[in-house]
Formats: structure tokens, sequence, C-alpha cells
């Protein structure tokens, strides 16, 4: 990706057989898309996942903040961002 700095774009997901949208900037549909790509599972049900896991919260956030949120835990899970959210050199 050339330029990481865009403006959202929305796409359609389906959750749990409902249809909605998530407006993200393309950095965050392609991180999604690697998560999912390694998973061995379709965007669909990597969002349902983290759908449900944010309905668990005290106050859930929304669905796109939860996308957001889950992937930048992601990649601190597994070192690949220091605690301070700069990334790792390597």
């Amino acid at each position: 990706m050339a330029v990481p700095y865009h403006p959202p774009v929305k796409r359609s997901v389906e959750i749990a057989g409902h249809k909605t949208s998530i407006s993200l900037e393309p950095v965050f549909w392609e991180l999604l898309k690697r998560v999912a790509a390694q998973e061995g599972v379709p965007i669909n049900a990597l969002v349902a996942r983290i759908d449900a896991e944010r309905l668990e919260a005290e106050t859930p956030p929304g669905l796109a903040g939860a996308v957001r949120v889950w992937l930048a835990t992601s990649l601190l899970d597994l070192g690949l961002l220091d605690s301070g959210g700069a990334a790792e050199a390597g």
C-alpha cells in the first residue's frame, strides 16, 4: 500500500446472518484480510468473532473501533509493536 493515509472505505460484512457495513481505512482492511488468511477463515467470520468479543465489554465500542483495537492488540500480542505503540525494529 503506497499511501497509508486514506479516508475510510465502507464495505459490507455479514455477522450472524445479518448484513452491516463497516468503514475502515484501507490499511485496516488489509490487516484484517491478512489475519483472516493466516487463520484460514473468511473476513466475515473474523469480524463476527471481534463483534462477539466487543459485545462482552462493559461499555461496548462501535464495531469499526473494535476492529481497529482488536488488530492493534493482535499486533502487540505478536510482539510486532512494543508497548509504547512503536513498530519493533527488526
